[in-house]
């Protein structure tokens, strides 16, 4: 059974407002685990979240759509080996360099190890959800984990019984319901788990080794300065950092969006309309990041003291310069996805691995003598870089022209007038408050 597509500009909207609900319940969540712990218990449970996440086939689903019971069994079959093969070399890493292992317990690290097969299905299966067009199904299935963050750490702060454990646990079940949501629709409401396919999960595999080495490595670029300034500066400046990095992360949601729903119109799309619906996208990313960017800068303070408290005072700084990025994450974003789509993700690849080298390289350097202002400007320097090359990619690789992606007029009008608006209601001083107070 094959889901009717709605409108791609009405799907985005949806998927975009998922992304804000899922942002404002997870900047809940890190709320409220940074009031009862502290820096050093939210850079805890940073720190597993992270480790998970970092060590976690949408083209073939959406093209040749006879062959998803075939991948949804495969799926299931790769999500298992190749967790396997994760946890296997993590533990190496441990085993060789105690100090990756951060501020983490052995049985905590272990739990959240265990449960990387279910985060790779719940990926795998939410690409071939969506090459049904079936947004809906992966945005409850995105929204039950912040929901469950809520829910389950609100009360337990409540009862004095919230815990780094008891977060982390919370984390991985949200994880595992969503995951078992997406195992759900796909048997019981569209294609079903076929027989596996030993040529099918070659060619996959084929493919997926082209383009797993690029999200790795965008996986890295959002992830990897925070294992290693917890493994280097320890738990309390990762708290830190890690309320700056929640914020700044809020500037990759309109870009994310676009990019699921894109996916399966740019790969059934002719070459020229996949580029000109790509650069549209890019274009309007662009106009509405500067906005954000400048209110994000602005709203620092209130972002980071007046919500999480007078000890998350250094994460301003943080947060600042952490939003110089956020144009290299929109090219790497959108235009990666494209390149992908269009069958091209060595191109992709070479553009991220040029961040992630930029990242490694810088957060050696600047981590320790500097801790989360140095991780801050390693990765807005890595986003910055790799963002560059990934628009001159796309220029050559798909045959568009610089031009396509410059902001039109009315663009740049429509971001001026915002960015007045902003500006003169920062100035405008509401009653009683002093201009100290601001």
């Amino acid at each position: 059974m094959t889901t009717q597509p709605r409108s791609a500009a009405s799907a985005t909207v949806i998927t975009y407002g998922t992304n804000l609900i899922v942002s404002v319940l997870s900047l809940a969540s890190v709320l409220i685990v940074s009031r009862v712990l502290g820096p050093q218990g939210r850079g805890e449970v940073a720190f597993l979240t992270v480790m998970a996440g970092f060590t976690s086939n949408a083209n073939v689903g959406a093209s040749e759509p006879p062959l998803r019971p075939a991948l949804a069994t495969n799926s299931v079959v790769l999500a298992l080996l190749l967790g396997v093969l994760a946890i296997s070399v993590v533990q190496g890493l441990i085993a060789a360099f105690p100090v990756v292992a951060g501020p983490s317990t052995s049985a905590l690290r272990w739990l959240t190890l265990a449960f990387i097969p279910v985060l790779l299905l719940n990926l795998y299966l939410r690409w071939l959800v969506r090459a049904d067009y079936a947004f809906a199904v992966t945005n409850i299935a995105w929204l039950v984990t912040p929901v469950a963050n809520v829910g389950v750490n609100g009360l337990l702060a409540l009862l004095g019984l919230l815990t780094v454990g008891t977060a982390v646990v919370t984390w991985l079940a949200g994880q595992a319901a969503g995951t078992l949501i997406l195992v759900w629709y796909v048997a019981r409401r569209t294609v079903g788990f076929g027989s596996p396919d030993v040529g099918l999960m070659a060619r996959a595999l084929r493919f997926g080794l082209k383009t797993h080495a690029g999200r790795v490595m965008l996986l890295g670029n959002w992830r990897l300065d925070q294992w290693l300034l917890g493994a280097i500066s320890g738990a309390r400046e990762l708290g830190l950092y890690s309320v700056a990095v929640a914020w700044a992360e809020a500037l990759s949601y309109l870009p994310t969006a676009v990019k699921f729903v894109q996916r399966p119109y740019l790969v059934r799309s002719a070459p020229r309309d996949a580029v000109r619906q790509s650069a549209i996208a890019f274009r309007v990313g662009m106009v509405a990041t500067v906005v954000l960017m400048l209110g994000m800068v602005l709203a620092a303070p209130i972002l980071c003291v007046t919500f999480f408290g007078e000890e998350f005072r250094a994460s301003i700084i943080q947060l600042r310069v952490l939003v110089i990025g956020a144009l290299g994450m929109l090219a790497l974003t959108i235009l990666g996805n494209a390149l992908v789509a269009r069958g091209k993700p060595v191109i992709s690849s070479v553009a991220l691995a040029a961040g992630f080298v930029c990242t490694l390289v810088l957060d050696i350097v600047l981590i320790p003598p500097y801790a989360g202002i140095g991780a801050a400007a390693a990765s807005a320097i890595a986003y910055t870089t790799a963002g560059a090359l990934m628009c001159l990619f796309f220029v050559r690789g798909l045959g568009a022209e610089a031009r396509d992606l410059v902001p039109r007029r009315s663009e740049i009008r429509w971001l001026l007038t915002s960015v007045r608006r902003i500006l003169r209601r920062r100035r405008s001083p509401k009653a009683g408050e002093t201009l100290a107070d601001r």
